[in-house]
C-alpha cells in the first residue's frame, strides 16, 4: 500500500461517517431525481461516475457537451453536442439539469442559466457542483498553468483541459444569479475533502489536511472551503 492510499485510509476513509465529496454530491441529487425524471448532463463529456450514477437513480439521461467526446459515453440514453450558446432542446424539456465540475468553465453563467431555465419544467430542479474561487486551489489555478494539476495529484490527466473563467464560483455569486434567472435556492452548502492535490508529497499533504480540518471546524470558515454543492428550483 502507497503511502497516499494508507494516509488517505488513515484520515478520511476510515473516520466513523466520512464519505467524499462525489458521494455528498450524489446524496443531495438523489433527493431531487427520480426514476421517472428526465434528467439533462451539462458537460457530461466521455464515461464518468456523475453519468453511471444518474443512469442508476434515472431512466432517462441525455448528455449535452462541447466535446464529442460525449458521443463515447454509454450511461447516455443521448449525447448531443453544445454550440455554447443554446441548448438544441425546447421549452420545458427536463425535470432535472446537472453540471459536475462544468461552471468554472462557462464564461457567460447567467445566459447558461437562462437557457437551464428554460428547458426546466415548472418546479424542476438545477444541480450543479463547482469549485469554490476562495479556496487556495482555485485561486491559484488562476495563475499556474494547467499541467501543474495532475502533477500535483500524482495522476495524469483524465480529460481536456479546457478554459477557466470562474465567473459563478462563490456562494454570493451562485446565489445572485440563480435569483437573477429565476431559480429559488433549496440546498447550498460548501465543503472541504481529502486534499487530493496534495498526492504528490507528503509535505504537500500533511499541511494540506491541517488546511481540511481548520476549515470544517467552524462555520466561520466556511468560505474557504473547495467545493460550491447547490440545488435550485425553478421558481
Amino acid at each position: 500500500m502507497s503511502w497516499q492510499e494508507r494516509y488517505v485510509q488513515q484520515f478520511y476513509r476510515g473516520r466513523p461517517g466520512w464519505i467524499d465529496g462525489t458521494a455528498q454530491f450524489h446524496q443531495m441529487c438523489s433527493r431531487y431525481i427520480t426514476r421517472d425524471s428526465r434528467v439533462l448532463e451539462i458537460g457530461a463529456g466521455p464515461p464518468n461516475p456523475t453519468s453511471e450514477f444518474l443512469s442508476r437513480v434515472s431512466r432517462s439521461v441525455i448528455g449535452l457537451d462541447v466535446d464529442a467526446a460525449v458521443k463515447t459515453n454509454p450511461f447516455l440514453k443521448e449525447a448531443h453536442l453544445y454550440d455554447g450558446k443554446v441548448f438544441p432542446f425546447p421549452d420545458a424539456s427536463f425535470g432535472a439539469v446537472l453540471t459536475d465540475y462544468a461552471l468554472e468553465h462557462v464564461e457567460d453563467p447567467p445566459a447558461l442559466f437562462r437557457e437551464v431555465h428554460r428547458v426546466l419544467v415548472p418546479g424542476g430542479v438545477f444541480l450543479f457542483r463547482t469549485p469554490n474561487i476562495f479556496h487556495y486551489v482555485s485561486f491559484f489555478s488562476r495563475f499556474l498553468p494547467d499541467s501543474i494539476s495532475p502533477w500535483l495529484r500524482n495522476r495524469p490527466s483524465d480529460h481536456p483541459v479546457y478554459p477557466k473563467f470562474f465567473r459563478c464560483n462563490s456562494e454570493r455569486a451562485c446565489r445572485r444569479t440563480l435569483s437573477e434567472s429565476g431559480f429559488e435556492v433549496l440546498d447550498l452548502a460548501l465543503i472541504e475533502k481529502e486534499p487530493s492535490y496534495g498526492m504528490k508529497s507528503r509535505f504537500l499533504f500533511l499541511p494540506m489536511m491541517v488546511y481540511e480540518r481548520l476549515v470544517n471546524s467552524t462555520p466561520l470558515f466556511r468560505q474557504l472551503r473547495a467545493n460550491i454543492l447547490c440545488a435550485a428550483r425553478r421558481a
